[in-house]
């Protein structure tokens, strides 16, 4: 129940009864449960029919639990304190003193301790990431990182770690773009490209613990090489990396998205190249999933507005309907998101009682 109203917001007893085939008794006593735990609370009736009188509603006390929330870079951690409903009252950002496991878990304690009554932590980060336990970080080199039960010993708080895009994925299915959707595909480009998958109602996890992975689907064979050695993949077009090394390297990625919207003619040739292999991405996705929804988001998604006509070249080549099918959800995006999709996985191992 709690999490009918995380998801879907208040609503009545009416319902609620009839979405989780409970009895008017038993709905009852939950209610009863959940006020008395401080957790829901009754609020205002509302009108939610036209022929129907006015009804109370029940929504969730997100004051009554607070969440940490911390992104992991190479270089820096970015942290954010949500209540019960994500919704953010805190954040830092600070660099990272170090990469070293031990020295990372020291700097993420000294910011939990700087925050009172929290319940959970949550963590995540680039990188594959199995059971508490980071198998692969390639950008902070760990392997076999026991980082979630680490956490627990240095603050106390039950920890939840993850991949980042996967978090980002549960995040948005509960409190965001996709909230209530039985399907969606959440694309996020920038320094790697990541991929979530939503299938009737649940984020996918893989049998090894890996996350989806579109990354590499051929685009163009006769492409630059991405940092596996694949030539011509979605990657080796579209990670930030990739198109700062096509232009021979401008000191930053904006630097490269101005000169690209400004018409200069190798920039544009490069950023249109990226736009399309993001399209054929998504209609490959799309072809696989037939998703409710297409959400895109991440640090290089200004390679979308410069690229607009190519991303959509790309989803018409490849797409196997029509694309006019395809809810393509662009989203505006900072690192705080991260952060708080952090925390947004921890609220959901809490009331999933995963913790």
């Amino acid at each position: 129940m709690l999490m009918e109203l995380l998801v879907h917001g208040p609503m009545p007893r009416a319902e609620i009864a009839p979405r989780l085939h409970l009895s008017r008794p038993t709905l009852s006593r939950v209610t009863r449960t959940l006020v008395t735990a401080g957790l829901l609370a009754e609020g205002p009736t509302e009108l939610r029919s036209p022929t129907g009188r006015p009804s109370e509603l029940l929504h969730v006390r997100g004051e009554s639990h607070h969440f940490l929330g911390v992104k992991l870079t190479a270089d820096r951690l970015y942290a954010a304190v949500t209540d019960l409903t994500a919704a953010v009252v805190a954040s830092a950002e600070e660099p990272l003193r170090s990469n070293r496991p031990d020295d990372v878990v020291r700097h993420v304690a000294g910011v939990a301790a700087r925050f009172d009554r929290l319940t959970g932590l949550g963590v995540t980060l680039g990188g594959v990431v199995r059971g508490g336990v980071v198998a692969d970080a390639a950008f902070l080199g760990w392997t076999d990182v026991p980082l979630a039960a680490a956490l627990t010993a240095a603050t106390g708080l039950p920890t939840a770690v993850d991949n980042d895009v996967q978090a980002l994925t549960a995040a948005e299915h509960w409190f965001g773009a996709g909230a209530g959707a039985d399907s969606m595909v959440v694309i996020t480009v920038g320094a790697g490209v990541g991929t979530g998958l939503v299938v009737d109602g649940k984020p996918v996890r893989g049998a090894h613990g890996l996350p989806p992975r579109f990354a590499h689907v051929l685009v163009d064979p006769g492409g630059p090489e991405c940092g596996r050695g694949h030539r011509g993949c979605a990657a080796s077009f579209l990670t930030t990396d990739s198109i700062l090394r096509q232009l021979d390297g401008p000191p930053a990625y904006e630097e490269a998205v101005e000169r690209a919207r400004s018409g200069e003619p190798r920039a544009r040739r490069v950023f249109d190249a990226a736009g399309y292999a993001l399209g054929v991405l998504i209609g490959h996705a799309a072809n696989f999933l037939d998703p409710r929804k297409v959400l895109l988001t991440g640090e290089g998604l200004p390679l979308y507005e410069v690229a607009r006509d190519a991303v959509h070249d790309g989803i018409g080549d490849v797409y196997e309907d029509d694309p006019a099918l395809i809810d393509l959800d662009v989203r505006p995006f900072d690192f705080g998101e991260w952060a708080r999709s952090a925390a947004a996985r921890a609220i959901r191992a809490t009331v999933t009682g995963a913790f």
